[in-house]
């Protein structure tokens, strides 16, 4: 049987050493560059049959039309030449990174004779010191302003220079006391250097060093009774402190370190790189990144070092990661031959550093949601969206209401459903509904209840649609009739959920209405009666509203439960004999949740005021019935 790649390459040919490879397309395009410490084992897992391969990864391969290799000495040789390629060729099927915006930072140009500061987004200035980035340009200016009062060195601009030096009269910065290098008059151009390096060692880290020599400075002047010394020695260390103000310090003074947040799923990743140094937060860069094959969290760690230390000139002695990619020894040998001296790479397990990963990958998380809601809310973005659509369910108009559903369960107990509703591609929160499901056999029949409900309220234009069915009997409030019928529902899921979801439509009489499903770990979109899903591009804005569409109906099942879950355990708490709303609002509040509160014993109970050891006795019996609502 022939191959359906027919330019699988013949076996033994592929060598077992190191080395890079690049798929190429029919008209010579490099469709995708990696490396392997074992070029054969690694391309062997490409030319395995396609059923087996993600769906993603079979896109490339079959796109491709030849592949090709480079034998190289080492895995660190290999590193090097990929990151090479990768950035020569731009391969469309490596991960493509967007950073959120073209930073500023403050550069100091040592190359000069007399090196000036500056604020530049340039960072390719021969011979510069960087330092940041800054997150806005009058932040860069701020720092600058504050730190010439303590190093005054040179600020004005080449031209100014050398005209001020050929004419023996001071620049105009220097003439109003802005600028402090040998142009002003004031200083030689070797204290000026003197000067430089003082400033260089203070922005990299060496913070108390300076502080301590103005602060003896200040009480000897003081001591003498030279009080405008001291004043001025004052105001500088006034400046130092409202520069260090502005970046907490969050590790040990000794602590050089980057270290990266990241927020994935299936296409997108976020990434917030936090420069340390002398233990404090000195820049924050954001990116955002494109998957368009399936790679592990260490291979995105990977990708995102290389992009991060390519052409990087100040590489730290310690580099932190979420986790370790499979080449971390090449890494750190890549690293310190760029930096000329010991690097690890490590992930950070307790203590600060971690603390500090927390807070980066929850900014990663942020950046990663505003990532793809800011893609969701652009207008062009939602008509682009809503006509992809269109065209890859084969509809014959674009699907302004579509209707999300997701169902939510505790262990196949608890059972609850959310319906969230997007008009022309965004939210319509006031239309969202929830179900409680009583009986129910797997998420299919629950699925079928749903649907069978809703769509049961499509003909009925007397009754109000959906009432909120966790309600109490009795209190049920009635909600006004959606404005028009969908054109397009989404359920959370495969093959199966979207069987179930047909089977409601066909028996509810309303095939006419639209139909897919879409699955969460391949992030394949399935339609009714197919065997294939349909995979949409990476980049596709169809592919970003429905996975907007299926979190958002996932997160308000969730959060549909958690409240009801909430509201069982109050009631039961209710049916404890002394104990008031005021006391149970208290105990919900103490111990944060209702497995805390199980698990509290009776002494712990009586640590809250109100509650004595025989009503402590009684809540804790009451929580150890069986028939009690479940934990969270």
């Amino acid at each position: 049987m022939a191959s359906p790649l027919p330019y699988k390459p013949k076996p033994g040919e592929i060598p077992t050493s190191p080395g890079v490879y690049r798929f190429r397309d029919a008209q010579g395009r490099v469709l995708y560059v990696g490396k392997a410490k074992n070029l054969r084992a690694r391309l062997s897992n490409y030319f395995a049959p396609l059923h087996t391969l993600h769906e993603r990864t079979r896109r490339m391969v079959t796109t491709a039309a030849s592949v090709e290799w480079t034998v190289v000495p080492t895995d660190v040789d290999a590193l090097q030449l990929e990151y090479t390629w990768i950035q020569e060729y731009s391969p469309p099927f490596n991960v493509r990174y967007k950073d959120d915006k073209s930073y500023p930072y403050m550069a100091v140009t040592l190359a000069d004779e007399a090196p000036r500061v500056i604020v530049t987004r340039n960072r390719r200035i021969k011979g510069a010191k960087y330092f940041g980035p800054y997150p806005k340009v009058w932040a860069v200016h701020d720092t600058i302003d504050l730190m010439i009062k303590v190093f005054p060195i040179r600020t004005c601009s080449d031209s100014s220079y050398k005209k001020a030096m050929a004419s023996g009269r001071p620049c105009f910065p220097g003439q109003i006391g802005r600028c402090g290098g040998p142009c002003s008059m004031r200083v030689t151009i070797e204290e000026h250097r003197a000067i430089v390096d003082d400033f260089v060692a203070f922005m990299s880290g060496s913070d108390q060093r300076f502080t301590r020599e103005l602060t003896a400075r200040m009480h000897e002047a003081a001591a003498v009774f030279d009080y405008e010394s001291a004043a001025m020695y004052r105001d500088k260390l006034q400046s130092i402190e409202a520069v260090l103000s502005k970046s907490a310090l969050v590790l040990s003074e000794d602590t050089d370190a980057d270290l990266f947040g990241i927020a994935e799923d299936e296409l997108s990743a976020a990434v917030q790189h936090f420069i340390v140094r002398g233990g404090r937060v000195r820049g924050v860069r954001a990116s955002t990144i494109d998957k368009e094959l399936d790679i592990s969290g260490a291979e995105l760690v990977d990708q995102v070092l290389q992009r991060a230390y390519g052409d990087a000139t100040d590489i730290p002695r310690q580099v932190l990661v979420p986790q370790l990619p499979e080449d971390a020894a090449e890494i750190e040998q890549w690293l310190a031959a760029h930096r000329g001296s010991r690097v690890t790479v490590q992930v950070a397990q307790r203590g600060a550093k971690a603390e500090l990963m927390r807070t980066a990958t929850v900014n990663a998380q942020q950046a990663l949601l505003l990532h793809k809601t800011r893609r969701t809310s652009d207008y062009t973005a939602r008509t682009k969206a809503l006509t992809d659509l269109q065209e890859a369910l084969g509809l014959d108009e674009a699907p302004l209401r579509i209707e999300g559903f997701d169902v939510s369960h505790l262990g196949g107990t608890n059972v609850v459903a959310s319906m969230v509703v997007f008009e022309d591609g965004l939210a319509r929160k006031d239309q969202y509904r929830s179900f409680g499901i009583t009986e129910t056999t797997d998420d299919t029949d629950s699925l079928y209840q749903v649907l069978t409900r809703r769509l049961a309220r499509l003909d009925d234009e007397e009754s109000p649609v959906a009432v909120a069915e966790e309600e109490t009997e009795g209190s049920a409030r009635r909600r006004p009739r959606f404005a028009y019928r969908p054109q397009l529902l989404v359920v959370d899921g495969g093959k199966p959920q979207v069987e179930a979801a047909a089977r409601a439509l066909h028996d509810a009489g309303h095939d006419e209405i639209a139909l897919c499903g879409i699955a969460k770990r391949l992030e394949e979109v399935w339609l009714p009666g197919e065997d294939f899903p349909v995979i949409l591009p990476r980049t596709s804005e169809a592919l970003y509203l429905l996975q907007r569409l299926r979190d958002e109906a996932h997160r308000f099942a969730i959060t549909h439960q958690r409240r009801r879950r909430k509201r069982d355990i109050t009631t039961v708490l209710s049916e404890v004999p002394g104990l008031g709303q005021a006391r149970i609002t208290a105990l919900l509040r103490h111990f944060g949740s209702v497995a805390k509160l199980r698990a509290a014993t009776p002494e712990q109970l009586e640590e809250l005021p109100g509650i004595g050891p025989a009503l402590a006795a009684a809540v804790h019996a009451h929580l150890a019935d069986p028939r009690a609502p479940g934990t969270d």
